[in-house]
């Protein structure tokens, strides 16, 4: 319990995991206020056209109903609720970058650039400078531990629903400001809270899809706001022209689905392009070796402790819920690493992030490049 009622905001996404959060800060004796980010509006983002042309761009987004009830918990709680809009800065950061990514064929990941610019970066200066928090908090499974005077980032206690590999870019600076009160407790432990004290949450589903447009079809998504750029598909092993894709953009490295070449017999996967000449490669079978990477560098390379020691094997995840892969780590110019993996990796995306653990510490990450 703080010694003094240390005052903090709690992102209230409408979810059970924040709703939870901010019933155990407010229990530990914290001032708390709810704050609720509104990100993503397609009325916003759409104009009347494209939304008549791709209802779905508009349905698939809830955040009427999350809005809503993010302030019935807040009610429940029986703390300040405040709806903070931050429409054009999530534009500037998230899905600019997304749609950039997209357009140069990498395969981006907008809730690690929604963490960093968004969550961890304009909500937490807006809630020192108008609110005078000391801390602020999320639902995010993961945990903070302070050892002579750093901040160490560690994995959540459900190993299941850690979400460390989406906050490895939170720094030195940011950490002694941030709070996780979910994160040394399992799903199941949150879901019992809800319903033990009736949150209006408590059976809530968890979210689906991309961080802002939720359940919405990724690939209408991308035809919606990218011009399509048709180019051949290409068998790596024979080198014959299979079919035309409708643009690299809609692919990403291991995909199956959406290649247009099924029927009969072995199914193909994406294994590459060459953006220079818009050629989609695919190979067949799922353990087809074109598709398995023992070696991948990575840059923009962030260490939440400073750089770590490559003397020794490391482990790290190029995916949320991939299992630690033991790896070696070389130290390259220009802020990247040369990454080699003990076993070979499946589906290395480009555009896709590399985090490094030790343990449960994470240590860091970066985004892989080649």
């Amino acid at each position: 319990m703080p010694k003094a009622a240390k005052k903090v905001a709690v992102g209230i996404s409408g979810g059970v995991d924040s709703s939870v959060a901010a019933y155990l800060l407010k229990k530990q004796g914290y001032e708390v206020v709810g704050v609720f980010m509104k990100n993503f509006d397609p009325l916003f983002f759409f104009d009347e056209e494209m939304l008549t042309a791709n209802p779905e761009l508009k349905t698939g987004c809830h955040w009427q109903t999350d809005q809503e009830d993010a302030r019935s918990v807040c009610q429940k709680l029986g703390i300040p609720f405040f709806i903070w809009n931050f429409e054009d800065d999530y534009y500037r950061e998230v899905m600019d970058y997304f749609f950039q990514e997209y357009r140069h064929g990498r395969t981006p990941n907008p809730d690690i650039m929604c963490n960093k610019k968004i969550k961890f970066g304009v909500f937490l200066n807006k809630a020192k400078q108008e609110l005078g928090v000391d801390y602020i908090a999320t639902g995010h499974y993961a945990r903070i531990y302070q050892r002579d005077g750093k901040f160490f980032l560690l994995k959540g206690a459900d190993k299941n629903k850690d979400q460390s590999y989406f906050l490895y870019t939170l720094t030195q600076s940011v950490l002694p400001q941030v709070l996780f009160p979910v994160g040394a407790l399992t799903k199941d432990e949150v879901r019992e809270l809800a319903r033990q004290i009736d949150l209006p949450t408590k059976n809530k589903k968890d979210s689906q899809g991309i961080c802002f447009v939720g359940e919405v079809d990724m690939r209408k998504f991308l035809l919606a706001n990218l011009s399509p750029q048709p180019g051949q598909i290409i068998d790596w092993d024979t080198g014959e022209v299979i079919g035309e894709h409708q643009g690299l953009f809609l692919y990403t490295i291991g995909q199956r689905r959406g290649i247009g070449q099924g029927g009969v017999g072995i199914p193909y996967y994406v294994a590459g392009k060459d953006i220079k000449h818009n050629i989609l490669y695919v190979v067949k079978g799922a353990h087809h070796p074109k598709l398995f990477k023992q070696e991948l560098v990575a840059a923009d390379l962030h260490w939440v402790t400073g750089e770590p020691d490559f003397s020794s094997d490391l482990a790290a995840k190029i995916r949320y819920r991939q299992s630690d892969q033991l790896c070696r780590v070389e130290k390259l110019a220009k802020n990247r690493v040369k990454v080699v993996f003990q076993k070979p990796q499946r589906a290395v995306t480009p555009g896709q992030s590399i985090v490094f653990y030790k343990n449960d510490v994470c240590l860091g990450g970066g985004v892989i490049v080649e």
